[in-house]
């Protein structure tokens, strides 16, 4: 009878405990969410009216991140005060501490990419010159994929952090491991090389969104520049991967680099007989009936001949290389159908002169 009463009572020593901690740490999560209502609540009523600010869309965003910063910041004030036994409570603080971590963490991307939203949507790439939309676009986007990069390795170095065995090992390899250290730096060369040429693209731009580019060979738009390679959209919809080193080791071709604009250039052979002035008023007329033509540069001349034909240059600007490629073709169409309805015989012909010999018929062929 005895032994069952100090049974009893130890586990109703136990329950009370066990109660008792449970009903702190529910009101410390009460209280946490409470102060993250009030917090809230109070910072919305003070940027009321600023639909579409940065302070608007951080509050907006980092609302969710918030409702367990909070509860886990009052969990951890009040778990030291709770009767609970000494390893319990170690533990519960370092899961805590972690989970405290990754939320802060989790906060800090949330506002990196409404930050980064929000530039990007303020500088729309819709307009016909986007030359500084595409460099914000392109600064945003690279910086924007670093940031979180270190954010992550920051918070996952902090909660290693919290175990004291890992800061042994993490002294103990900095001490003794050099030549390991090496190896790995070695072996992660290109990604760090990568992670370089980010920064490096971002801030002196030899590439922006939407540049219009020839690589290897291929000429297309750039679609997407990531943290190591950049994706390069053809003229017929295929995609070129390229290393983001690659921009920054070697020469290309970049036709937007400054501007939009591009001039195109269209080549075409005639016969010496035709005249060049009536050509040249056609080729002024096709332009001012079109959209593609930007109406700033337009010239169409004599630039080489060869012994069977003449070569005539026209050259025509272009808002864009797309618009550009559009209207070389255009205007070959237009001047080609000219020249077949007003000047047939322009085109190039091959002239031979024979000479006539008397011969001397053999006496059987007379």
């Amino acid at each position: 009878m005895l032994l069952a009463i100090t049974f009893i009572s130890y586990a109703w020593q136990d329950i009370r405990v066990a109660v008792l901690s449970a009903a702190m740490l529910t009101g410390a999560v009460a209280l946490g969410l409470l102060a993250q209502f009030l917090l809230f609540w109070f910072l919305q009523r003070f940027v009321r009216g600023e639909r579409g600010s940065l302070s608007r869309l951080l509050l907006e965003n980092t609302k969710t991140p918030a409702r367990y910063i909070l509860p886990l910041m009052a969990l951890s004030a009040a778990v030291p005060f709770t009767p609970l036994p000494e390893r319990a409570t170690a533990l519960i603080e370092r899961t805590l501490n972690i989970c405290l971590i990754a939320a802060v963490g989790w906060a800090f991307i949330v506002a990196i990419q409404v930050i980064a939203s929000l530039l990007t949507f303020r500088y729309s790439m819709e307009v016909e010159d986007n030359l500084h939309a595409r460099r914000v676009h392109t600064q945003t986007q690279v910086i924007r994929r670093i940031a979180i990069v270190m954010v992550i390795v920051v918070t996952l170095a902090a909660m290693l952090m919290t175990f004291p065995n890992a800061r042994q090992l993490g002294t103990s390899i900095f001490a003794s491991a050099g030549v390991a250290g090496l190896v790995v730096g070695m072996a992660a060369r290109s990604t760090f090389a990568g992670i370089i040429a980010g920064l490096q693209v971002a801030l002196t731009q030899p590439i922006r969104i939407d540049d219009s580019v020839v690589v290897e060979g291929e000429w297309g738009w750039i679609e997407e520049i990531e943290t190591t390679y950049v994706v390069v959209r053809l003229w017929d919809l295929r995609r070129l991967i390229v290393p983001l080193t690659y921009f920054i080791e070697r020469p290309f071709q970049n036709w937007t680099r400054t501007t939009a604009e591009i001039i195109g250039t269209v080549f075409f052979y005639v016969d010496y007989s035709l005249p060049v002035a009536p050509v040249r008023e056609e080729f002024h007329r096709i332009l001012k009936d079109t959209k593609l033509w930007n109406g700033r540069t337009a010239t169409l001349q004599v630039t080489d001949f060869t012994e069977r034909a003449m070569q005539l240059r026209a050259i025509m600007s272009a808002n864009n290389a797309s618009a550009a490629f559009d209207l070389r073709c255009l205007v070959r169409e237009r001047l080609i159908a000219f020249l077949q309805q007003y000047y047939p015989g322009s085109l190039p012909t091959t002239r031979a002169n024979v000479a006539a010999h008397d011969m001397e018929l053999h006496p059987s062929q007379k």
